[in-house]
């Protein structure tokens, strides 16, 4: 059976899973009565109530006796990583882009990779059914982008298709029939070739997905790059520097067939397959039969730009909510994290039980920190910190630059201009984008963009929509202003009453309710000054035995403000710290002991 090996790409939800559901059922991958979830291939949890796809997945489907690889990408810049590894895998892709958002950050990243690749990709302009698309000014859009990447004359004479993933439908005109997905089916198989690889050399083929499971053990998937491979047959793992790490016998062969991978016997050059039987294989190693001496080339993936400290929970709850506490358990499941996930680098910090994890932005940090509560640890986290480097031939000190692209309502343009110029953020590009909207293009420091994203939704009422996505390293652009507001400092531990919140909910925002533990250190609110202030959460009213003349007044709590792992991990500054446990979220000094935090306040 003819083979071919496509990626879908693209910026985060214009639509790529949910026209991966669509190819499944237009091949017939399902039964008439089959019960299929809506975006079959966001199979994590964390994906399904985020509407973001996290990891790649393949699936597989038959069209006219041709077997269709298909692996569908994230599409947020974070988990780039991820899109940069699979690219090495298909001879071809769809660029899918919004017809009313257009090209955006991500689609720029993914596509510049896809050309340095020599592939051509096929163009698909989604959601055509918006009432604001504009799928005309988008295709110029996409052209100059193409342009702009470098792509050479074959790759800017790109086919395109106007298609509707929820409807179902794809044309090659925008006054289409407009009744299925078979012009992209055709495509598919006119315009990507078919593998060109040597199916008599010895077997080999690259990690690029590690899994585990609980019953086959690690299971690592890749393209077969050049010869075949059958059950039981003995391979070696080869590292990029020739080195053997392992031998041993591939006892399971997983072909893809619709969502489901079925054992097959044997598998030939071209193939996207999973083996199991390996021990120690890992990404990007090389499986191969044993006359094969050289490891291929693994695609080098772009290095990290953020750092996070993660630590031990050493707080007086600490071991009181979740199963995993030790330093050992979290060092553990952290370099495990680095086998499946290259973006990610994870090293010893100078500090005692903590960890340096290194990782592309705050979503991808955010969410290996949330996947670690759900499976029961405990950590305290610190500020994300941008990870600077020297120049090599100036010696001067360097830090990673991110292109940031803005869509907002015109009278929020002002305040979005202001804030971002005194984060160092320099205008590239303003433009109106239809619907009253202002379209802003802005180059800025990373340390620039921590913590803002809550700060930019206020500001434009939550109307705001801001996509980032790494550009360069540059100069280091001086001191950055963090947070004006200073915390409001629990002084005792024990448990908050309401009398005693009452009368702190003048100093600033709270974000404890009545009837909540807290402890000497813990960060119960933002105080409306500068300054840090201690306070007692826990004081109850005395009760005595005289009689009031007149009523008590109603102590009425104004509702606390509750934050999200990623909105907290934004807010604290260097000398404060994020406690995660399986059921809260606390902020808290690094130091809890007052005279402890006006020592190294001193000493600072």
């Amino acid at each position: 059976m003819d083979i071919r090996n496509i990626a879908i790409i693209a910026h985060v939800d214009h639509g790529k899973t949910t026209l991966v559901d669509e190819l499944l059922k237009q091949s017939g991958s399902f039964r008439e009565n089959q019960s299929v979830a809506e975006r079959a291939m966001d199979s994590n949890d964390l994906e399904r109530e985020r509407g973001i796809t996290i990891l790649a997945k393949c699936t597989s489907v038959v069209w006219n006796n041709t077997r269709i690889n298909i692996i569908d990408t994230p599409g947020h810049a974070d988990f780039g990583g991820e899109v940069e590894r699979i690219l090495s895998m298909v001879d071809g892709a769809i660029v899918l882009v919004d017809s009313a958002e257009g090209a955006l950050p991500q689609t720029k990243f993914v596509v510049g990779k896809a050309l340095a690749r020599g592939l051509r990709p096929i163009v698909v302009v989604n959601k055509i059914d918006r009432g604001d698309a504009r799928p005309d000014e988008v295709h110029n859009e996409i052209f100059d982008l193409f342009a702009a990447l470098g792509a050479n004359d074959e790759q800017l004479d790109f086919p395109m298709l106007y298609a509707s993933g929820r409807q179902g439908w794809a044309d090659e005109t925008l006054d289409g029939a407009r009744k299925d997905l078979n012009p992209m089916f055709e495509l598919i198989l006119r315009h990507v070739p078919a593998p060109a690889l040597d199916k008599e050399k010895p077997f080999a083929m690259t990690a690029t997905i590690l899994e585990s499971d609980n019953f086959l053990g690690r299971v690592l998937t890749g393209r077969v790059e050049q010869g075949r491979a059958r059950v039981n047959m003995p391979v070696k793992v080869l590292r990029a520097d020739g080195s053997v790490v392992e031998t041993g016998r591939l006892t399971k062969l997983l072909s893809f067939r619709g969502l489901d991978r079925v054992a097959v016997d044997e598998v030939e050059a071209g193939d996207i397959v999973a083996v199991a039987g390996l021990s120690q294989a890992t990404i990007p190693d090389t499986i191969a039969a044993p006359e094969q001496d050289a490891p291929l080339v693994a695609i080098p993936v772009d290095p990290p730009t953020l750092s996070m400290t993660f630590r031990l929970n050493d707080g007086p709850l600490g071991g009181r909510e979740g199963k995993k506490v030790t330093s050992r358990q979290i060092r553990d499941r952290l370099f495990k994290e680095t086998e499946s996930n290259i973006a990610i680098r994870v090293t010893d910090s100078p500090e005692s039980e903590a960890f340096e994890v290194a990782g592309r932005g705050e979503l991808q940090l955010g969410v290996l920190i949330e996947t670690m509560r759900r499976e029961g640890f405990e950590l305290t986290i610190g500020r994300p910190r941008v990870l600077f480097r020297s120049n090599e031939e100036t010696g001067d000190r360097e830090e990673p630059y991110e292109e940031v692209t803005i869509d907002v309502d015109e009278p929020y343009s002002g305040v979005v201009v202001e804030k971002m110029s005194m984060r160092k953020g320099q205008m590239q590009d303003m433009r109106p984008s239809g619907g009253d909207k202002v379209r802003l293009l802005f180059t800025i420091p990373s340390r620039g963009l921590i913590g803002y994203h809550g700060e930019f939704l206020t500001d434009t009422r939550g109307t705001g929509i801001m996509n980032r996505l790494f550009s360069h390293y540059g100069p280091y652009a001086g001191t950055i202003e963090g947070r004006r507001n200073g915390s409001l400092i629990s002084a005792e531990d024990g448990t908050t009453t309401q009398y005693s919140l009452f009368s702190l909910q003048d100093r600033g925002t709270l974000f404890v309710d009545a009837g909540e533990t807290v402890y000497q250190g813990m960060i119960i609110g933002e105080h409306s000054r500068e300054n840090d202030l201690e306070v007692n959460p826990i004081r109850e009213k005395k009760l005595t035995n005289m009689r009031a003349s007149g009523k008590d007044e109603a102590l009425l709590l104004v509702p606390p403000r509750r934050m999200s792992l990623e909105q907290a991990i934004a807010y604290i500054e260097d000398d404060e710290l994020v406690e995660v446990t399986p059921s809260a979220v606390r902020l808290r000094k690094r130091y809890l002991d007052p005279h402890e935090r006006k020592k190294r306040k001193n000493e600072g």
